[in-house]
């Protein structure tokens, strides 16, 4: 029998054969390993000695960089040289912590802390003394002390401290500044003024940033260790303190070239005047908003334009432009009468007698009923009383039977007088007016009366005013204007001159009429209650409810437009104020018309041209002029007017006392010392009018507190002297 063969055993072979092949794969990893490890050693060798002065070339470089010196931005001035708006210098206060020397350090840094807690009040002594120390033993060469902002004073008294005192190359204080914008008046026509921000800007200071923000320049900086990250990055100092960068002093600077300045046409105290004036009524009526606007007659010149709403907190502030906005745009109601009426008469020329049968206030055009707000309405009117009583039944039928066959005409009319288009004023953001025509799919048979009433249109205040300053300025139609011109500091560079809209909005006759009517509404007509016996003023009442989600509500729209004195017209004015509140405060006459007549009496008192020349009277000297104050300078005064002097006034005059005028004589009366009863009282009176009145009565006043305010308290009368306190 044949033995198999026993198979040879493969396991063991197959052991030796993987044992073998781990092995060279260890030995070719530890190779490249040692290699790698030999590269790197020698890299940095060959780094560290042989090339060291190239990379520290490189390292300053890196830490070397040129960034933006800002420009200083240009000023906003009133007429009257007066700054509206300007840019202050701000300061964060950093330290160089080494470069005081030792006796200098050791001696101030005590007081130094100490003085940094007192002013911060945020952390004890010993929290600055350590941070500067710790600081300096680590040779930081920046060190923020504060986020928060000094001011130029508080630099000036810093600059004084321990240390500090030294300056910047042997104390190593640091003042970083940047220049943030500050209005000196605060609220007055801080709208207009605006502002210019990345992401909010408006008013002349966005319309004009070219001009006011000049051209940067730049400096070397270099990258410093220490201090604090910044919290707000969007401004260029605290990008480069955030960074902790500062200016190599040897380093190459090219030089800002700082923003030119504008001058405006705004007259502060014009401006005061009817800000305060609208302030007053708002808080009196609970208004929504309002706005007024006064305007130079010849030239065009706004010279005050106020803007006032109603925060949630019941105050009122300018938080947006309802004299020029698109927020403004609204329905005018029957200030637009006046356009309405130049169509019709230069269409017709139609007397002023012209008869007008409103009936009993009701007239029907089509689906709808035109009333007039007195019930039982006017009956037979002229066309002078139809405009003066603001009849929208007399108006609407006389509009209806010139036009109502071609109404593409009336449009013709308003379109000529610009109604349908901006005024392209200098200030960005104007409204875009809006007005129906018949070409609109809106058009319908009752559009037109309507429209003639001060409906289906929406424009701004100051569009409607320019239409009433072209009746007082002989028809010529002037473009607003804010600036009067840009100047640097080497005079100046541009001029903005009045620009002419229209030689002529209608012809002398219909011009003629139509300062009638507006002399009649003051004289004769709805506004009656600001007719004054001193000046004549000429205008129109205005009031239209409001359209809300579709609808017109309860609510109005009060409005009055007009000029002054209206024999020889100076100033323009149209006060708007929103949904006033009460049912004694519904009307145009009632709201916005009174606001009118406190600016012209206000303005008459400030503004001599706007008044009657004392000298001109028939009389050799008017009678009844009387006046109170300091005997010397009453006849310095009397003197300038050119009016007669009363007798020789010597020391052993009283020094307080009232000049008398009468038809025969000049006299200086010494005022009596007042009785408890006979002071006037005069708390919550504003400055002006409780001056008036004391000072009336013989009383020499003395003035504390806020100016702006009213007055808050009255002290008793001591020989002829009283204290107010306004708050």
């Amino acid at each position: 029998m044949k033995v198999k063969p026993r198979p040879i055993p493969l396991k063991p072979i197959k052991k030796v054969v993987h044992t073998k092949a781990i092995l060279l794969r260890a030995r070719i990893v530890f190779l490249s390993v040692v290699f790698f490890v030999g590269i790197v050693i020698w890299k940095i060798v060959y780094l560290q000695f042989l090339e060291i002065d190239k990379w520290r070339h490189r390292a300053k470089v890196a830490q070397l960089e040129y960034r933006p010196i800002l420009a200083t931005r240009g000023n906003i001035y009133a007429d009257d040289g007066a700054l509206l708006a300007t840019s202050l210098p701000f300061y964060r206060v950093a330290l160089d912590p080494v470069l005081a020397s030792d006796v200098c350090f050791k001696i101030g840094i005590d007081p130094l802390s100490q003085a940094l807690s007192d002013f911060y009040k945020i952390y004890p002594s010993d929290y600055y003394k350590k941070l500067i120390i710790d600081a300096r033993a680590r040779k930081r060469r920046y060190l923020l002390l504060d986020q928060g902002y000094i001011t130029y004073e508080e630099k000036k008294m810093m600059s004084r401290w321990p240390i500090f005192n030294q300056g910047r190359f042997k104390g190593g204080v640091i003042f970083e500044a940047q220049y943030k914008r500050y209005n000196p008046f605060k609220e007055l026509a801080r709208r207009t003024i605006g502002m210019h921000r990345e992401r909010h800007a408006y008013g002349l200071e966005y319309s004009f940033n070219q001009v006011l923000k000049g051209v940067n320049g730049k400096a070397l900086y270099q990258k410093v260790v220490g201090g604090k990250k910044g919290v707000d990055e969007k401004t260029f100092y605290q990008k480069v303190v955030g960074s902790n960068w500062k200016k190599v002093p040897e380093g190459t600077v090219i030089p800002p070239i700082h923003g030119c300045d504008l001058v405006t046409t705004l007259d502060i105290n014009l401006q005061d005047v009817a800000q305060s004036s609208l302030l007053t009524v708002l808080k009196q009526t609970d208004a929504q908003n309002g706005c007024a606007i006064v305007m130079e007659v010849a030239t065009g010149a706004i010279k005050a334009i106020a803007n006032l709403s109603r925060t949630e907190s019941g105050r009122y502030i300018e938080a947006y432009n309802y004299a020029i906005g698109n927020q403004g745009r609204v329905e005018p109601g029957s200030i637009f009468k006046l356009a309405s009426m130049l169509a019709l008469l230069e269409e017709t020329r139609w007397p002023l007698t012209k008869p007008i049968d409103t009936g009993q206030g009701v007239v029907r055009f089509y689906n709808r009923s035109m009333k007039d707000v007195k019930k039982g309405g006017y009956g037979l009117l002229t066309l002078q009383e139809v405009f003066e009583k603001s009849s929208n039944v007399g108006i609407s039928m006389a509009i209806h039977e010139t036009f109502g066959a071609v109404p593409q005409k009336f449009i013709n009319y308003m379109e000529q007088l610009g109604i349908h288009q901006p005024l392209g004023i200098e200030l960005a953001g104007e409204g875009k007016p809006y007005m129906i025509t018949p070409k609109s799919k809106m058009w319908s048979g009752v559009a037109l009366p309507w429209l003639s009433i001060g409906y289906n249109l929406q424009i701004t205040p100051l569009q409607m005013l320019v239409l009433y300053n072209a009746v007082a300025n002989n028809g010529k139609m002037l473009k607003p204007m804010l600036v009067q011109h840009v100047q640097s500091a080497h005079g100046i560079i541009k001029t903005f001159p009045t620009t002419v809209l229209k030689e002529k909005i209608c012809s002398d006759e219909t011009l003629h009429k139509l300062k009638l009517m507006l002399e009649g509404t003051v004289e004769k007509g709805l506004a009656q209650r600001i007719k004054h016996g001193f000046y004549k003023i000429a205008g129109k009442t205005g009031t239209a409810e409001k359209l809300v989600n579709g609808r017109y509500t309860n609510h109005h729209l009060t409005s009055f437009a007009g000029y002054f004195p209206a024999d020889r017209p100076y100033y323009s004015c149209i006060i708007v104020v929103d949904d006033p509140q009460g049912a004694t405060f519904r009307f145009g006459s009632e709201v916005p018309a009174p606001i009118f007549k406190d600016i012209v009496d206000r303005i008459a008192g400030k503004d001599l041209q706007a008044r009657k020349p004392i000298n001109g009277s028939v009389r050799p000297y008017p009678t009844l002029l009387s006046n109170v104050g300091n005997a010397h300078e009453l006849r310095f005064l009397y003197q300038c007017l050119h009016l007669p002097l009363p007798e020789p006034i010597d020391d052993t005059t009283p020094i307080w006392g009232r000049m008398q005028i009468s038809s025969t004589a000049v006299t200086f009366q010494p005022c009596h010392n007042l009785s408890p009863k006979e002071v006037p009282y005069v708390l919550h009176m504003k400055l002006r009018d409780a001056l008036f009145l004391l000072e009336e009565h013989g009383l020499k006043v003395t003035v504390a507190g806020n100016i702006h305010g009213a007055v808050s308290k009255q002290s008793k009368v001591i020989d002829n002297h009283i204290t107010i306190l306004l708050k």
